[in-house]
């Protein structure tokens, strides 16, 4: 399976490089390729390097204002020309996705791919990864709007919330 993870490129501490690290080696040793931003920094670096060295495939979609932050020596490295298009050709790739920590692109990243899918653009599963409890508000709010009828569909059918690696793996298995 390609699974693309959304995630943020900064340095962080255990509390979320651990829980990273963990899935990446599990997507390796399942014999997953990871589809990512292609960074070799930060958060990005920690998931690709757990990926590699666990037998994964490595597939990158760096943009070109960023090049310069891509990793080497991926098995694929696609230079997207502005975000958009590399939003685009990550959720192309992919046969799933899983969001990770991070900032506002990571959250940018996880409300296109909500919407898209709410319109039936794609079908492909959405787990976001809640480590440490860091989507718990954005968890609250998505219930809020799913209550209060914003969303056509049921929240369950737009994205699972997962609070471990391996339960974020084992639905992207089932």
């Amino acid at each position: 399976m390609n699974i693309c993870v959304f995630l943020s490129a900064a340095d962080l501490s255990e509390t979320y490089t651990a829980p990273a690290r963990e899935f990446a080696e599990l997507l390796g040793k399942r014999g997953h390729s990871l589809v990512w931003g292609g960074s070799d920094v930060g958060l990005m670096k920690v998931v690709a390097d757990g990926v590699q060295e666990a037998g994964g495939r490595l597939v990158g979609v760096s943009v070109t204002f960023l090049s310069d932050k891509a990793r080497t020596g991926c098995d694929e490295m696609i230079v997207a020309k502005d975000l958009a298009e590399r939003k685009a050709e990550l959720l192309a790739r992919a046969d799933a996705v899983v969001i990770m920590v991070g900032g506002t692109g990571t959250l940018d990243e996880a409300t296109e791919i909500l919407e898209l899918k709410k319109h039936g653009l794609h079908t492909k599963p959405v787990v976001l990864l809640n480590t440490a409890g860091f989507y718990d508000g954005l968890k609250e709010q998505f219930q809020r709007m799913e209550t209060e009828g914003f969303l056509p569909l049921p929240l369950d059918s737009l994205v699972f919330f997962a609070d471990e690696p391996a339960a974020a793996l084992a639905y992207l298995e089932q």
